[in-house]
């Protein structure tokens, strides 16, 4: 099983710039209905698209969505509900969201900047992730490391921050949560 580490960063000034392999810039549109169900379930129905390209709607499964019909379910949310798609019926099923009873809105969204860095360590190497996350009411910095060795990353990410001077605190919240907040949250 795969575990992220995500370490809050103060500012754009913490990048690892010699390791960047590419980025990729990523537009985050989140779906429930009026009520809020997903959320309050810890839910969460996104369309992300990626590098002005479609990518995964992400729960638990993910998925291709054409980007031309993603922004027009932006615009229209209630034509994801007509979508042949496992993850809007799943949401139908175990929620009760997006039916004529309790219909998609769009929630609206986020930006965010993907800055993807190869480390070399003792123990091979690993890629981090570093996410410049633009909202309405802020900016956040967040690294991610997906692995199977959290314990050992943990401890390789916290020694590389600290000798590069880097503060850092581990995030407590994710993106959604800061979103659905309406402000930055640690």
């Amino acid at each position: 099983m795969e575990v992220e580490i995500k370490l809050r960063l103060p500012d754009a000034a913490a990048h690892l710039a010699p390791r960047l392999l590419r980025t990729h810039a990523q537009r985050n549109l989140f779906f429930d209905d009026a009520a809020r169900t997903l959320a309050a379930a810890a839910a969460a129905l996104r369309v992300r698209l990626y590098d002005d390209r479609g990518a995964p709607a992400r729960a638990e499964v993910e998925e291709p969505l054409d980007p031309a019909l993603a922004l027009a379910c932006a615009d229209d949310p209630a034509r994801l509900a007509g979508l042949d798609s496992p993850i809007v019926r799943l949401v139908a099923a175990e929620y009760g969201v997006g039916g004529d009873a309790a219909p998609f809105i769009c929630l609206g969204g986020f930006r965010n900047s993907r800055a993807v860095y190869e480390l070399e360590d003792e123990g091979g190497g690993l890629v981090l992730e570093l996410d410049e996350t633009r909202f309405d009411f802020g900016t956040s910095y967040e690294l991610e490391c997906e692995t199977a060795e959290p314990g050992r990353v943990k401890e390789v990410l916290e020694r590389l921050l600290t000798v590069a001077g880097v503060p850092y605190e581990y995030s407590r919240t994710n993106k959604f949560a800061c979103f659905l907040a309406g402000k930055l949250l640690p």
